[in-house]
């Protein structure tokens, strides 16, 4: 079961206790889940969770500017997608300069995390593009519908629907050429 909506204790004093308590109860909620989030986009485990640091140090940066706290999980997700966005397009960038080096992302700790039997999907889904991959992790990892993943990813429900299929096609393919 997720929780959609956190709301700050009552009685927990001005904004920055509240801040604090809300933000420290938000990571320790979710911390894992943005973590494998993060890992499942950017592909190793060190960058993931720099991601996942980043988007809750963000969500505590810009506290007194949120219009809606309550939707803190929602903004969670977008921050740490669009990390995910900023470190792909770096690593493309960095690519273009030098001699092609492909990221280690097979710790013992990483292979844990996804099992053997998973590696092959993980993999596939890895080479999908950007956008497939992130809505197929969105709606299949964190479960979220197709409102929520077009709210983190800044799309239409539409563009989610159709990314989708053609991601599913794509990755049914793939998986059948490998069997």
């Amino acid at each position: 079961m997720r929780s959609e909506t956190v709301h700050p204790p009552p009685g927990s004093g001005g904004v920055e206790s509240s801040a604090d308590t809300v933000v420290t109860e938000l990571f320790l909620a979710h911390r894992l889940a943005m973590v494998r989030l993060a890992f499942l986009l950017v592909g190793d485990q060190e960058t993931a969770e720099d991601v996942a640091q980043d988007a809750f140090a963000e969500v505590y940066r810009r506290w007194n500017r949120l219009a809606d706290r309550g939707q803190l999980l929602p903004y969670l997700r977008t921050a740490v997608v669009n990390g995910c966005r900023m470190v792909l397009r770096r690593r493309t960038v960095i690519g273009r300069f030098r001699a092609h080096r492909e990221v280690p992302f097979w710790s013992a700790e990483a292979a844990a995390l996804l099992g053997e039997t998973r590696r092959e999907v993980f993999l596939a889904v890895r080479a999908l593009p950007r956008r497939q991959r992130e809505v197929l992790v969105l709606r299949f990892y964190l479960d979220l519908s197709e409102a929520e993943i077009a709210q983190a990813m800044g799309v239409s429900r539409g563009t989610v629907k159709s990314t989708a299929s053609r991601a599913l096609k794509v990755l049914a393919a793939k998986l059948q050429e490998e069997r």
